[in-house]
């Protein structure tokens, strides 16, 4: 069974509801404790959320069961995880699939994690996607294995997670253009799901390094800072470096997807009091095969 401790720190008295909410438990998540199977105790007693708490009450927060999705199937394939703790998962997407599945699709990341809960016999753990990556980019991917994760996850600032990818780009950079910021606002051409720079849009912003080249062809680095999107597609269309595998923005070369791979993740871990965790892993196979056979 999971279960949330916290002890009050405030020296004024607050409601059980309020404390609660300020403490990273959803007001939905808060309801479905009350009525779903789940506990809300204050030194190991139960109480209801208009309890008056006071210094040093030991607060334990036990959710009640999550609304299983009629249309969520578990997928079989396997899962790559590269953590997990008793909250979330960092895992691994491969590219050519989506992060949260369209209503009919049964192969979605979701699906994976699902299908990896239910072969632990996890029956009761739902998966929440926090970051997410196109269908065809590959990556480190951030899931909450509860709503609480969830919730807590979404109300740290999204400049606290940083996220670092690789792409192998078209052409090669000027000496002087080997590092920089792209900061330029992207807009949506009309109901098109293509993106462009756009002085109306929505300002975004990516820092690149470049990390080697070979003739046409460069490594680069990139960390976003803010998440528009298709935003490192279209910044680097807009340096005149579009990635290979992606006819949207830039060439038709014969790689099968862009190439684009998310190797670090680093946020603030909510559930040991902030501190940074961060995790990298190397390019995904095929990206490793192209920029070699360059």
């Amino acid at each position: 069974m999971t279960l949330f401790k916290v002890i009050v720190q405030d020296k004024v008295p607050k409601k059980l509801g309020a404390f609660l909410l300020r403490s990273g438990f959803s007001k939905r998540a808060v309801n479905n404790a009350k009525n779903s199977g789940g506990m809300l105790l204050v030194n190991h007693r139960r109480r209801f959320t208009n309890y008056l708490l006071h210094q040093g009450d030991e607060v334990i927060f036990i959710p009640g069961k999550e609304k299983t999705n009629p249309w969520l199937v578990p997928s079989k394939k396997p899962l790559a995880v590269i953590r997990e703790t008793e909250n979330y998962l960092v895992v691994n997407k491969p590219a050519g699939i989506l992060s949260i599945p369209s209503r009919y699709d049964d192969d979605a990341l979701v699906n994976q994690v699902l299908g990896y809960f239910n072969s632990k016999e996890e029956v009761d753990v739902k998966p929440h996607i926090v970051t997410r990556l196109d269908r065809d980019t590959s990556g480190l991917v951030l899931v909450g294995k509860n709503a609480i994760a969830h919730a807590r996850f979404s109300q740290i600032d999204k400049t606290q997670f940083i996220k670092k990818y690789h792409a192998i780009v078209h052409g090669n950079f000027a000496p002087e253009e080997l590092t920089g910021v792209i900061d330029q606002p992207i807009g949506r051409k009309g109901t098109s799901i293509v993106r462009s720079i756009d002085s109306t849009g929505k300002n975004a912003k990516t820092a690149y390094k470049v990390i080697a080249q070979k003739s046409g062809a460069s490594l680069v680095e990139l960390r976003l800072y803010t998440g528009r999107t298709h935003q490192i597609r279209i910044h680097m269309q807009y340096l005149g470096h579009p990635l290979f595998g992606d006819p949207l923005y830039g060439i038709n070369d014969e790689f099968k997807r862009q190439a684009l791979n998310c190797f670090y993740l680093g946020f603030p871990d909510p559930f040991t009091k902030g501190k940074h965790t961060s995790i990298e892993i190397p390019d995904a196979p095929d990206m490793q095969k192209l920029w070699h056979s360059l």
